[in-house]
C-alpha cells in the first residue's frame, strides 16, 4: 500500500517564468563538454587526448580513486580539447560532434534475468554508474560499498522546476527498466508528489512508492531519506536522479548510451519559457539561442536555488533539469532603498507589504541584498527545513571544524541542496550550501 508522508515545514517561492508544457527546437549540436564538476567528490583522470575519435558511450575520464567508474561521452566525434583551470584542474572534456551519431554497442540485456552484480557491471561498462550519488557525503558513488537502500525522487518542487511527468512521456518503459535494475541491487524507494497522477509513477513495479505532500523541499531526496530510512554512521544509501534512471533503462533496452533529456528553460528573463530536448553537456548558447531578454541577466546552469552561474559559452551540467535566466539586479535603482513599503517583491516575513497582495508570481533578481554578518540564531532554518536535525547548530559546528559535533548533529544525512532554502531565508547572508559542502568534504577526508 502506498504511504502518504505529510511535510509541514518548507517554503514555495512563487517566481515568474515557469515553463509551458510545449517543446521548442534547439540549435544544432556542434560540440559538447562533459565536466567532472558535475559529479561531486570526483577526482578525474582523463583517458582521452586531443584528436582522439570517440563513440557515444566511450569513456572520456574515470574516477582516479576507482578507475572502474568511467564517464561516457554523450556524442560521437573528435576530442578537440581538455580545458583546465588552476593547478591543472580538469574543467571540461570537449568533443566536436559528428553530424550522424555513432554509438558504442553494449548489448541488449533482459533485466529480469540479471542480478545486482550484473546490473552494476553493466552500468560500469556503459560509463553511467557515476550518475549514482551516495549519502553520506553527497558524492558520486563507487561500487566498493553496497547500499542498504536506493532512493529516487520524481518530485521536483523547487522554484520553476521542470515537471518530471512531462519528461517521462514516451520514456515510461525505459524508466521502469531502470527502476527494476536498481531494485536488483538493493531495496528501492520511489518518492512522488500528491499532485503527480501518472500511472507509470503511482503504480511503478519492483519499488516502494511513497507520496510526499507538502511544500518545497519535499522533493529533495535527502528529505525523503530522512523520513523513510535515515542514514546512520557506517551506513550508505544511494540516490539517483529520475532522468538517470531513464538513462539506465535505455542502456539495458537498447544496448547503447543515450544521454538525451528534456529540460525546462525558465525564468522571468526568458521570452518563451518552455521545454527542450537536449543532450547532457550541450552548449548553452545552442539551447537559449536568442530566447532571453536584452539587458544584464544571470544565466543559471540548473535550478535557481542550487544551480551555478554560467555564460552562453558554457556547457549544460550533467544533472541540470533546468536552465534559468533571471535579472542580475546590479542596475537596480530603488527610491529610499529598503525603507520603502514594497508590494512587488517577495518576502518570507511581513517586512514587505507584498503579503497583502495574495498569491502571485514575483520577479526576483540575483542580488543578495545585504552583506555577510555574524550568524543569527533565530530559528529561521528550522521553519523551512523538514528534517530531524538542528541545522543552525550543524552549520556552527562545521564553521568551527568540530567533527564530533558534526557527526552528532546529523551531517551524515544532509547534502548541500537541503540547505538551499535556509540559505534563501538566512538573515546572515551565509553561503550555507558551500559551508555544508566544506563540512562533508572535511568529514570524508577524516574518515578516509
Amino acid at each position: 500500500m502506498t504511504k502518504v508522508i505529510k511535510i509541514r515545514k518548507g517554503l514555495d517561492i512563487p517566481l515568474k517564468g515557469k515553463a509551458d508544457k510545449v517543446k521548442t527546437a534547439v540549435g544544432q549540436i556542434d560540440e559538447i563538454g562533459l565536466s567532472p564538476d558535475s559529479f561531486p567528490g570526483l577526482t578525474p583522470k582523463v583517458v582521452v587526448k586531443e584528436g582522439d575519435r570517440v563513440k557515444a558511450g566511450d569513456a572520456l575520464f574515470v574516477n582516479k580513486r576507482c578507475p572502474s567508474v568511467s564517464f561516457a561521452s554523450p556524442v560521437s566525434g573528435t576530442v578537440v580539447s581538455v580545458l583546465r583551470g588552476e593547478r591543472r584542474k580538469v574543467l571540461n572534456v570537449v568533443v566536436k560532434a559528428d553530424s550522424s551519431p555513432e554509438y558504442a554497442d553494449f548489448g541488449v540485456k533482459d533485466i529480469e534475468t540479471m542480478n545486482g552484480r550484473d546490473v552494476i557491471e553493466k552500468l560500469l561498462s556503459g560509463g553511467l554508474f557515476g550518475y549514482i550519488n551516495q549519502l553520506p557525503y553527497a558524492v558520486s558513488t563507487t561500487p566498493e560499498v553496497l547500499p542498504k537502500a536506493i532512493f529516487v525522487s520524481a518530485l521536483r518542487d523547487k522554484p520553476l522546476a521542470a515537471d518530471f511527468e512531462y519528461e517521462l512521456l514516451g520514456n515510461e518503459y525505459d524508466f521502469h527498466t531502470g527502476l527494476t535494475a536498481l531494485s536488483k541491487i538493493a531495496k528501492t524507494y520511489l518518492g512522488i508528489g500528491r499532485g503527480q497522477s501518472a500511472e507509470s509513477l503511482r503504480r511503478a513495479k519492483d519499488v516502494e512508492v511513497n507520496i510526499f505532500d507538502g511544500p518545497c523541499p519535499a522533493g529533495n531526496v535527502g528529505v525523503q531519506v530522512n523520513h523513510i530510512d535515515p542514514v546512520n554512521k557506517g551506513e550508505v544509501v544511494w540516490t539517483v536522479d529520475p532522468t538517470a534512471v531513464i538513462f539506465f533503462g535505455r542502456l539495458f533496452n537498447k544496448g547503447k548510451v543515450d544521454l538525451r533529456r528534456t529540460i525546462a528553460v525558465v525564468g522571468s528573463e526568458v521570452k518563451k519559457p518552455s521545454y527542450a530536448d537536449v543532450l547532457v553537456g550541450q552548449k548553452i548558447n545552442s539551447i537559449l539561442q536568442g530566447n532571453i531578454s536584452d539587458g544584464n541577466v544571470r544565466i543559471i546552469n540548473g535550478n535557481v536555488l542550487t544551480g551555478k552561474k554560467c555564460s552562453t559559452d558554457d556547457f549544460l551540467d550533467a544533472h541540470a533539469s533546468e536552465l534559468t535566466v533571471i535579472p542580475e539586479g546590479d542596475n537596480a535603482d530603488e527610491l529610499l532603498g529598503w525603507i520603502m513599503p514594497r508590494f512587488r517583491q517577495f518576502s518570507t516575513n511581513h517586512s514587505y507589504f507584498s503579503w497583502l497582495s495574495g498569491k502571485k508570481d514575483y520577479v526576483l533578481d540575483a542580488r543578495v541584498k545585504g552583506g555577510e554578518r555574524r550568524m543569527i540564531m533565530s530559528g529561521e532554518y528550522d521553519k523551512v527545513m523538514p528534517m530531524d536535525i538542528y541545522p543552525e547548530y550543524l552549520v556552527k559546528a562545521i564553521i568551527a571544524g568540530d567533527i564530533d559535533k558534526m557527526e552528532a548533529l546529523g551531517i551524515y544525512e544532509v547534502s548541500p541542496e537541503d540547505f538551499a532554502l535556509p540559505e534563501f531565508v538566512d538573515s546572515s547572508k551565509l553561503e550555507l550550501q558551500s559551508i555544508i559542502r566544506r563540512g562533508l568534504d572535511m568529514l570524508r577526508k577524516e574518515n578516509g
